[in-house]
């Protein structure tokens, strides 16, 4: 049985410009993720708020997965603040696994992403969800929670977004996954 481990954003001080934080919508997307795989097959572990970042890798270490999973959204530098737009998917520059997760998941939010060609992935030896995680590991910036058109974006569409990437997470695995 494949195995998950999902990290929704611990920063509730990550404000949405409407209503709610990072963490809040980022606990409701994988709230609506968990079903979806643990109904197909997949076994699933999670942080939860008030755990530390370094709390939720040393847990994800601790266990035997196969995918950690990071779920944020962004937040663009204050001159370019409310400006950017689109969503971001991070892995790590030498896992080939970890890359190719990276590409399911974009490729896979182009198809629900307002304007596809802002979905983008990155390579990043930076963020210690991606460096210090010992299973292959994606980090998503669903869209930018600073951004009108994208926070409103986010918080319409969480159970679609939740979809989306459960059924990335069953193509990763080479699962074909019911809803």
């Amino acid at each position: 049985m494949p195995s998950i481990y999902l990290s929704p954003s611990l920063q509730p001080y990550n404000k949405y410009v409407t209503t709610g934080d990072e963490q809040y919508w980022m606990n409701i997307i994988a709230d609506d993720m968990m079903p979806i795989l643990e109904q197909n097959g997949i076994a699933v572990s999670r942080n939860t708020p008030g755990m530390t970042l370094g709390q939720a890798i040393r847990e994800s270490n601790a266990g035997d997965y196969d995918l950690h999973l990071a779920l944020h959204s962004n937040a663009a530098p204050e001159s370019l603040s409310g400006k950017l737009r689109g969503p971001d998917v991070y892995y790590y520059p030498y896992s080939t696994a970890g890359k190719r997760a990276a590409d399911i998941i974009a490729d896979n939010l182009r198809s629900i992403y307002p304007d596809p060609d802002l979905v983008n992935t990155v390579a990043t030896t930076k963020l210690a969800e991606i460096t210090k995680t010992n299973a292959p590991a994606v980090l998503v910036e669903i869209a930018y929670h600073d951004n009108v058109q994208d926070e409103a974006w986010i918080r319409e569409n969480t159970a679609l977004i939740a979809r989306n990437l459960a059924m990335s997470v069953c193509a990763y695995f080479g699962m074909d996954c019911k809803l």
